[in-house]
């Protein structure tokens, strides 16, 4: 059965949670923390570093290539992300994680289409429906059995691609569908933690955006389109933010105040890198605060966004490790790591 139809609220029950909870307290251990990933940097070569993180629970990668390493890395994910939805008491958190892979698929499927490609080396197992049902669902056109928002969004993503011939635009539409049925999970669980956590992902969204719109010269007409609604800060206020020093303003005293600085200067011609790395870390932090809670859904919140981290640290090291590049440029790409 697809989930994400809705008809699901988060247990009350905090102590459904428990052995859950308890679990992924253990295994938080084992994961990639900021001091294996520097062992991982500092590794005399891309061999040894491979074999480092073997003592994550990966399998052995010294001998694998990019391509390689980036099959390994994708099917763990996917696994615990499926392992992690069965234990659950609820699907809430699991949909809230998986469902940007759904509409990663689409995407895949409607560029692919549209250019005659084979779509299925850039698809992901790791959304709420097995990419192959997604596939044969939109090639068949029922879209009514699409999960969430997608059974409307796809059609209407396809109708104005092949209207506008424009792929930023369809991107548009579809990361607006994805942001306002996070938001509306969110609110249907009932849970502060979560809500507040779709906002962060929602403001870090607009204040990129907005940073690549004041960077690139564009106007108001093209970020009031690349905006979404539902974060802590309006778009309306985002949409007056025509300078670094208004833009500021904004995210003062917030969790974002450090990456709206940054962004600030990069809309001067400073580096994006730091910027993005920024955002993601406030998010990071954010997540952070689960680690005051014994047991309950943050702790599984909080792991899900680790995984997925940890994950990308585990990339950026391995696949640049095996490309040559120096370990001091590679530091300043990571982001703080949750474990």
């Amino acid at each position: 059965t697809v989930s994400g139809k809705g008809g699901r609220r988060l247990l009350k029950n905090r102590e459904a949670y428990l052995c859950l909870s308890a679990m992924l307290r253990a295994r938080e251990g084992k994961m990639l923390n900021a001091e294996r990933a520097e062992r991982m940097l500092e590794a005399a070569t891309f061999e040894d570093a491979a074999k480092l993180l073997t003592d994550c629970g990966y399998e052995d990668m010294s001998g694998m290539n990019a391509g390689e390493i980036e099959t390994a890395l994708t099917a763990r994910k996917t696994e615990i992300m499926k392992e992690l939805d069965r234990l659950a008491p609820d699907t809430v958190i699991a949909d809230l994680f998986r469902m940007k892979y759904d509409y990663h698929n689409v995407k895949v499927l409607l560029k692919s289409e549209a250019m005659g490609q084979n779509p299925d080396k850039l698809l992901s197992g790791a959304g709420r429906i097995p990419a192959g049902q997604l596939k044969e669902l939109y090639y068949e056109g029922k879209y009514s059995s699409l999960p969430g928002a997608l059974e409307k969004a796809t059609p209407e993503a396809k109708e104005l691609l092949a209207k506008t011939n424009n792929p930023q635009q369809m991107d548009f539409l579809l990361d607006n569908a994805y942001f306002g049925e996070l938001t509306a999970l969110a609110e249907e669980s009932g849970n502060d933690f979560l809500k507040g956590y779709v906002r962060l992902l929602i403001d870090c969204a607009n204040l990129k955006s907005t940073v690549r719109t004041l960077r690139m010269g564009k106007n108001r007409e093209f970020l009031q389109e690349a905006l979404f609604h539902g974060g802590n800060v309006s778009t309306d206020r985002l949409l007056m933010s025509t300078d670094k020093e208004s833009l500021c303003d904004l995210f003062a005293h917030t969790g974002l105040e450090k990456a709206a600085v940054l962004g600030a200067e990069a809309t001067e011609g400073g580096t994006l890198t730091a910027f993005e790395r920024a955002c993601d870390n406030a998010v990071n932090a954010y997540l952070g605060k689960a680690k005051l809670v014994s047991f309950g859904s943050e702790p599984l919140t909080a792991y899900f966004a680790a995984l997925e981290n940890e994950v990308t640290a585990a990339r950026m090291i391995l696949t640049g490790r095996l490309a040559g590049i120096r370990p001091d440029v590679l530091r300043e790409r990571l982001r703080d790591l949750y474990a």
